[in-house]
Parts: structure tokens; C-alpha cells; sequence
């Protein structure tokens, strides 16, 4: 209920001030789980995705969103599954979570990098993403995003209207039916970086190979 009725208030808003951008929508299923694997150039990004989507998509958020008062009502409402920075029991439930509601045909979005970029550039993917979709056997939907870090730049508190927006996706990736044996690092790696190829693509960003300073994670 309280993701609707968000999505209810908040898009009128966003599409009177925002000219948005959306190709490859036909990618996204009807029904069904699918992993949304995105860039991650701004606070914003996960206003904007849920708005192009028809369907519900589901998120991880930093657990300290949950302690502001200010906006942990946002996260619950919208059904924001937290996790708290650098403890490792934390993270395993917050991927059981993510794999129960893929299991029950959601969409679940996924910034492989594990952090908003800061210099613009695309970073290497954690393995996360593909440690899900071989959990779960669900296709992974790579999306690039430009723009949103003209609308909220990092560590802007404000949305500044009058920017153009584009959501760019692509076609699903299925890396094959699942296996009584979870898939070594060596292959969940090569699946994260077709990911991120897929999404540099999309996004046009020039790709670094490193992981980002994990600072801002999320």
C-alpha cells in the first residue's frame, strides 16, 4: 500500500519537472522475478527507476536510513530490505531477503557497485548480483541511467528540477537454469562482469575495472 500510494505523490512531481526518458520498458517482464542491475550516479536513482517500472520493484537500503526518523518511514513504506554497513550477518540476511522476494516473483533492484559513483565513472560489480540470479535462477535486466546525477548530484540534499532524465534498458540476461551446486567465484565473476559490461553500454560511462571507495555504500 505504501509504495503505491508514494508512487502515487511522487509522479506527477517527477514528470512535470523532469523530461524522462525511457527505452527497452518492453524488457521489463510482465510477471515473474527479474534482477533490475543498474549504475548508481545518484541518491535519486531509485526514485526515478520505480517510476518508469509498472510493477513494484524491491531495493536494499543502508540500515541507517532506518534509524532517521525523517525517512525511514519512506523505506518501510516502500519495502526497502536494510542492511548495516560492514557486518557480514547483516549483508547474508539482507541477500536471503532479497532471494525470498525474488523467489516470489518480484523485481528486485541491485547497484553492483555497491555504492553511488563519484567521479562519474562506472565501477567493477560485486559479485552479489550473480551470487542471486544463480541463487534464484531469476534474469538479470541490466539498466543505465543518465542524468540523475545532473538532478541530485552526490552528497546533494536537493532534486533539481528541469533536467533530462534517461532510463536505458536492456534486454534480459539468463545465465541458464539452476544447479544443486552454487556456481564457483571464478564463473560468479565472469557473470558480474558481462553485467556491468551490459550496463556500461547502456549508461556510456567509461568503465575503470576497480571497485569504488566504499565510503557512501548504497
Amino acid at each position: 500500500m505504501g509504495y503505491w500510494l508514494t508512487k502515487f505523490l511522487l509522479t506527477p512531481y517527477l514528470r512535470l519537472f523532469f523530461r524522462i526518458r525511457v527505452e527497452g520498458r518492453e524488457h521489463i517482464p510482465d510477471r515473474g522475478p527479474a534482477i533490475l542491475a543498474s549504475n548508481h550516479i545518484s541518491f535519486c536513482d531509485s526514485f526515478f527507476l520505480p517510476l518508469v517500472v509498472p510493477r513494484r520493484v524491491r531495493y536494499v537500503a543502508k540500515a541507517e536510513y532506518f534509524d532517521n526518523w525523517k525517512v525511514a518511514w519512506f523505506f518501510r513504506a516502500n519495502g526497502h530490505i536494510p542492511v548495516r554497513r560492514g557486518e557480514g550477518a547483516d549483508w547474508k540476511r539482507a541477500m536471503d531477503a532479497a532471494a525470498e522476494a525474488l523467489e516470489a516473483g518480484e523485481l528486485f533492484g541491485i547497484y553492483p557497485e555497491g555504492t553511488r559513483s563519484k567521479d562519474g565513472r562506472l565501477h567493477r560489480g560485486h559479485t552479489g548480483v550473480a551470487m542471486l540470479a544463480d541463487r534464484t535462477g531469476a534474469p538479470v535486466i541490466p539498466i543505465g541511467f543518465i542524468g540523475t546525477d545532473q538532478a541530485q548530484p552526490v552528497g546533494s540534499k536537493m532534486i533539481w528540477p528541469f533536467k533530462t532524465i534517461t532510463i536505458r534498458i536492456g534486454p534480459p540476461v539468463d545465465f541458464g537454469a539452476q544447479t544443486d551446486q552454487p556456481k564457483g567465484q571464478r564463473v560468479l565473476r565472469a557473470m558480474t562482469d558481462q553485467v556491468m559490461t551490459d550496463i556500461q553500454k547502456l549508461s556510456g560511462q567509461e568503465y575503470t575495472g576497480r571497485y569504488a571507495p566504499q565510503g557512501d555504500r548504497l
